[in-house]
């Protein structure tokens, strides 16, 4: 729906608008004109100002106590859940009005903006009137900034307004859904029903019809227990793998009954597959129902309990004020998803505190059908929504969790496509981890024992969240005391503090002491020095750390063991309920028994890994201290364990359960390239077969490439600049101006540390915003990164800095990304995990090969997305072994070129061949000497 079109004069109030090119202040009825910063900062103290996006002004004028009337407050107001690009542009199109010319234009702009904004408000046909009066008298006792701006323009409504919670709709007991029949899927049904997905007049590519044919195969009945059908499936950028396995997905889940879970890496792809799915499903069924639903972790979901703690007190202050901007976009909102779902990712900068991660379940305390408003819980409510669901799009974190340790509805999908299938490791990597840090301790203490200081909030411990049960059963009483006895021995708040100070207190503490102790002690990284985290292997250990390891299992057990107890206690009274357990109550302990077998196994993980330590390497784990820093600044110490190949437990907790997998990907296989016989210079499958589980299943995996349709020899190439030097800050940054100049923006550049990054910027970014091409970069920019990339694809002038967030699945097509630019080749960090691995592959350096010629097709990827694209791919490094080109596209022209010839090849737009015919071919062999490292 768009925004309403009755708009009210310019508001005469005074504007402020800050950027890298100047400051700019306008009066209530004056004119526009340009200030120092002081000059600035003294007008935003004077009164209330007009600013577009607080947190960015206030960095960029230096003034981190900047407040004054943000906008993008006022349009959370008035629009929730309503997508707006937090720029002066953004909010332009939002409203509807004509956007400024310049940046001395803004103030202006910003007084017409708050004018249409607060018409919105008097607007007969304003969608979101709704608990607008309500939330904002609540707003007003908090002074809120707007409140008074906007109260004499929202009337009074007729009727009472309900509170939100009584507002939000109950979701309904369904049927299980039977498992699914057994169908077969003829070639020909799915080559029809691709054709019907991609529409009449759309271009038959033999390419994606190949790949749902292969996809088809995963979906036929299974021939063998714990053993699925299992594909990979590579398909090139252009192919269209999305409509490409929807064809054969949907055809299955109507003939069968069944549902299909498409499992992603990124949000951006779960958005993508949620508009893609529309072609094959209605939104709702006749009944109401969806047939497609997004699934992400509990983290990402409103938790309404906390919401309602928030807004009865358990906030104050500016978080106050977040959790009732919060409060109506929940009345609004499609699914309650704050993390990449209807929520401006903006919002919650706005406020600078992690004020939204306090309104989501990260800690694991829902108390589920104990909690007041479970039947109106949005993370109840898709998993119930999922259980009837054709399409399930999951990530594969969830997935992988749901699989180890579900407790939700349909938690085991047998039918599974992982897209952006290349991350499938990563994400094994780090389900199947364990680590026992001073953060996770002091985190479990605070669940069993509850918060040391009196803290506002809902946060209770054992005895209080099971009281009735500690008073009717003296077993589970006893069991509570013990285990809150036990629990002291946990870290506590000042934790850190006193392990800097070597003064640790208990075991736990103890033992991360020695741990710390040792870290810093054998560190060879030069990580001290530079303020980086530094690790050491867990082995050949001193004596002092193998005692506090023990004496720190032995607190563990202690720990454990009433917790189990407990669990005994809660089944018992369950099994043989007394007349005052209620359904609530019930309920409240069966939520309570699934968060204890959540802490006693977390717990047994950790005595598990102590009680390897000293003893013999396992060959199957790796296993490291760490003591993590962020310039210089100690927030946490650890002991990790990870397994060698984490494909193992992936294998035996996904695949093997499953009827039909596949994992697909473009950059699936790895671009081996050719020796200097012409002949392939190995199996391009062998890594990906190796990342997918393939080897640990008995299973034999179908293979299947598509190429892309892309002519990348005429749209793309890649400029190899040889005469910045390594270690030239200075040459860097300029090199970077220069190139974001030859393009007038939309260039994508790509770090590999966050320092060069930021001072790289730091540099650049007043010269840029002075012609007119704005530069945005995370870690600097007070931004979630899924907004910056929003306002990067908005404005085809501006420009974005990343780091290994924007190498993948960042989606950006046509002028808005015209050049991508890499600091450096992307070598793998030699961390003692990577160590471990390489030297288990007994391929040496060919195993960090294929990991930067992975990363190069997935920056690559960025460029191209679809056929009218074309662009230039540049690598600020001499350093560049040939050997590494085959990662490109074959046919793709690779010049070695100095930076004035790639500026000039920027700046015209020209691509292929030069005119010397000095150039490389990706693809092709090379005589280049192997001995190339950096």
């Amino acid at each position: 729906m768009s925004p309403p079109t009755s708009f009210r004069e310019p508001i005469p109030l005074p504007a402020l608008h800050a950027s890298h090119g100047g400051n700019w202040l306008r009066p209530p009825n004056g004119a526009t004109g340009a200030v120092s910063k002081g000059d600035a900062i003294m007008a935003a103290s004077d009164t209330p100002v007009l600013i577009l996006n607080a947190p960015l002004v206030a960095n960029r004028l230096g003034y981190p106590d900047l407040s004054g009337l943000d906008l993008l407050e006022l349009f959370a107001f008035v629009h929730p859940a309503r997508f707006c690009v937090p720029t002066p542009r953004g909010l332009a199109q939002a409203l509807e009005i004509e956007q400024p010319a310049a940046d001395e234009d803004v103030p202006a702009f910003l007084q017409t903006a708050a004018g249409a904004l607060i018409g919105a408000c008097e607007d007969p046909e304003w969608f979101e009137r709704e608990g607008a009066w309500s939330a904002l008298q609540s707003l007003e006792r908090l002074r809120w900034p707007w409140a008074q701006v906007i109260k004499p323009h929202i009337a009074r409504p007729e009727k009472a307004e309900k509170w939100l919670f009584a507002t939000l709709p109950e979701w309904e007991e369904r049927p299980e859904r039977g498992s699914p029949r057994q169908v077969e899927l003829p070639e020909e049904d799915v080559l029809q029903q691709l054709d019907h997905l991609t529409g009449e007049k759309a271009e038959r590519r033999e390419g994606q019809r190949t790949y749902a044919a292969d996809t088809a195969r995963i979906f036929a009945p299974r021939n063998k227990q714990e053993v699925p059908h299992f594909a990979l499936a590579q398909a090139g950028t252009g192919i269209g793998k999305t409509l490409g396995y929807l064809a054969p997905a949907s055809l299955w889940a109507a003939a069968s009954g069944g549902t299909v879970w498409v499992s992603t890496f990124t949000k951006n792809l779960q958005r993508q597959l949620r508009s893609e799915s529309r072609r094959a499903w209605p939104v709702k069924r006749p009944d109401g129902t969806p047939p497609v639903v997004v699934r992400k972790g509990r983290e990402n979901y409103l938790c309404l309990l906390n919401l309602e703690d928030a807004l009865q007190g358990g906030f104050a202050g500016r978080p106050a004020i977040l959790a009732h901007l919060v409060a109506r976009w929940a009345a609004f909102t499609r699914d309650g998803d704050m993390i990449g779902g209807d929520l401006p990712g903006w919002l919650g900068t706005l406020f600078r505190k992690r004020g939204i991660v306090a309104l989501t379940d990260q800690r694991g305390e829902c108390i589920y059908a104990g909690c007041p408003h479970y039947r109106k819980c949005f993370i109840e409510r898709s998993g119930r929504d999922s259980a009837q669901a054709d399409l399930v799009i999951a990530n594969h974190a969830l997935v992988m969790v749901n699989a180890a340790r579900g407790r939700d509805h349909a938690q085991r999908p047998t039918r599974l496509i992982f897209d952006e299938g290349h991350h499938v490791f990563e994400a094994a990597d780090s389900t199947f981890a364990a680590t026992l840090s001073g953060q996770e301790a002091i985190e479990l203490r605070r669940w069993i024992t509850g918060p040391e200081r009196k803290n506002r909030g809902r946060r209770r411990g054992l005895a209080a969240r099971l009281a009735d049960v500690a008073s009717y059963d003296d077993a589970g009483g006893e069991a509570i005391e013990d285990a809150c006895e036990a629990g002291a021995a946990l870290p506590s708040e000042g934790w850190l503090q006193r392990l800097s100070e070597g003064d640790p207190l208990g075991p736990i503490e103890a033992l991360l002491f020695a741990v710390r102790a040792a870290t810093y002690a054998r560190d060879e990284s030069g990580g001290q020095e530079a303020g980086y985290g530094i690790e050491t292997e867990a082995s050949g250990l001193p004596g002092g750390v193998i005692e506090a390891a023990g004496s720190a299992a032995e607190a563990l057990s202690a720990i454990r063991t009433p917790l189990v107890r407990l669990a005994g206690r809660l089944e018992a009274i369950i099994a043989d309920p007394p007349d005052w357990l209620d359904g609530q109550g019930r309920a409240r302990i069966e939520g309570a028994r699934f968060s204890l077998q959540w802490r006693v196994d977390l717990i047994a993980a950790w005595e598990a890994l102590l009680a390897r330590l000293g003893g013999p390497a396992d060959p199957e784990f790796v296993d490291w201290f760490a003591v993590d820093r962020s310039d210089a600044r100690e927030f946490d110490v650890a002991i990790h364990r990870r397994w060698l190949d984490p494909m193992k437990p992936f294998s035996k907790v996904v695949l093997e359960p499953a009827h039909g997998v596949m994992l697909t990907s473009a950059t699936l296989t790895d671009r081996i390239g050719v020796d200097l016989t012409g002949s392939a210079a190995g199996d391009p499958w062998e890594a990906a077969l190796h990342r997918s589980g393939a080897a640990h299943i008995e299973s034999q995996p179908l293979l299947s490439a598509a190429q892309s349709p892309f002519d990348y020899a005429s749209r793309a190439e890649v400029l190899i600049v040889t005469d910045v030097k390594k270690g030239d800050l200075p040459g860097l940054a300029g090199a970077y101006a220069r190139l974001i100049e030859a393009s007038e923006g939309g260039v994508l550049g790509l770090f590999t540390a966050i320092r060069r990054m930021r001072a790289v910027h730091g540099r650049i970014a007043d010269r840029l915003a002075r012609e007119g091409l704005p530069i945005y970069a995370q870690h600097v920019d007070p931004i979630d990164t899924g907004t910056l990339v929003d306002i990067f694809r908005d404005d085809p002038h501006a420009s974005l800095l990343g780091t290994d967030a924007l190498r993948d699945g960042v989606d950006v097509p046509g002028r808005s990304l015209r050049c991508v630019v890499l600091e450096a080749v992307p070598w793998p960090r030699p961390d003692i995990l990577h160590k471990a691995r390489r030297a288990a592959s007994e391929s040496g350096s060919q195993y960090d090969d294929r990991i930067i010629r992975a990363r190069l097709a997935q920056a690559f990827g960025r460029l191209i997305r679809n056929k009218d694209d074309h662009g230039h791919f540049v690598v600020l490094s001499s350093a560049f072994p040939s050997r590494l080109l085959s990662a490109f596209p074959d046919g793709t022209a690779i010049h070695r070129v100095t930076l004035d010839e790639a500026l000039g090849r920027v700046r015209s737009g020209e691509i292929g061949e030069k005119p010397n015919g000095d150039h490389e071919t990706a693809g092709k062999a090379s005589a280049e000497p192997p001995d190339m490292f950096p």
